[in-house]
C-alpha cells in the first residue's frame, strides 16, 4: 500500500548579499570624505571629530589620520555614546552603555563632527545630538557618515557622505571595518518584503541587528 508523501516545505533561499564597497574602495571613499572636510571647513581649524560607537569610532579616528597626511593637521577625535539618548530604549534591546571620551579642551566654542557608520532614520543622530547638550555648547555641529541609505524619519542630514545607496526598507546596509570586524567592507543584504512603516508612535519598526536607526 502506497502513503501520501508529506508535502515538503519549501527551504527558504539565503539573502542576496552585494558588495557595494570593498576594501580599497572604502579607503578611497574615506580619503574623500577627509578631503571634502579639509575644504569645507578651511582647513580644519578648530574642529573636533567624535565618532558614535561602534563603528563611527574607528571611521573618526581614520578620518582624523587622513586629514594629518593630507595637511598635517591634527584634529583631536572623542567618543560620544547615545545609548541612554536613543528613545527606543524601552521597546527594543540595545548594547551596552559605553564610554564618552571627551577630547582634550573639550568641544565648547568648536566644531564638531558627529562621525557614524550609516545614516537611517536619523534617530542615532537625533540621540547624539541630545548627549552634546550634556557635554557642552559647540559652535557648529556637522555630520559625517560612510554610507547614505535614505528612508529618514526626522529632518536630519549629513554635511559629508561618503555614497548614497538607494535602498529598500527590507533591505539592510551593514558595514564590517577591520578594527572592529577584521574586514573592510559594505554590503548590502536582502530581505522579505516589508511592510508599510507604521504611523502609531506605539509602534514602531524596528531596527535589524547590528543595523542603527
Amino acid at each position: 500500500m502506497a502513503y501520501p508523501q508529506a508535502a515538503r516545505e519549501p527551504v527558504a533561499s539565503p539573502p542576496s548579499v552585494k558588495v557595494i564597497l570593498a576594501s580599497a574602495d572604502l579607503a578611497r571613499v574615506v580619503d574623500r570624505i577627509a578631503h571634502q572636510i579639509l575644504e569645507k571647513t578651511q582647513g580644519a581649524a578648530d574642529t573636533v571629530l567624535l565618532g558614535i560607537p561602534t563603528r563611527g569610532v574607528p571611521l573618526a579616528r581614520r578620518l582624523a589620520a587622513r586629514i594629518a597626511a593630507f595637511e598635517d593637521v591634527e584634529l583631536p577625535v572623542g567618543v560620544l555614546d547615545v545609548t541612554l539618548y536613543r528613545d527606543d530604549l524601552r521597546r527594543h534591546a540595545t548594547r551596552a552603555v559605553g564610554p564618552t571620551e571627551v577630547p582634550v579642551g573639550g568641544i565648547d566654542g568648536r566644531r564638531v563632527i558627529l562621525v557614524d557608520d550609516v545614516l537611517f532614520s536619523g534617530r542615532t543622530v537625533r540621540a547624539a545630538l541630545d548627549a552634546l547638550n550634556d557635554l557642552g555648547r559647540p559652535a557648529s555641529v556637522q555630520l559625517a557618515v560612510l554610507v547614505d541609505r535614505g528612508h529618514r524619519e526626522l529632518p536630519i542630514r549629513a554635511d559629508y557622505v561618503g555614497k548614497n545607496i538607494p535602498t529598500a526598507l527590507a533591505e539592510s546596509v551593514r558595514v564590517t571595518l577591520a578594527e572592529t570586524d577584521g574586514t573592510d567592507e559594505v554590503r548590502l543584504h536582502a530581505g522579505p518584503p516589508s511592510r508599510p512603516p507604521s504611523t502609531s508612535p506605539s509602534a514602531p519598526a524596528a531596527a535589524r541587528p547590528g543595523e542603527k536607526r
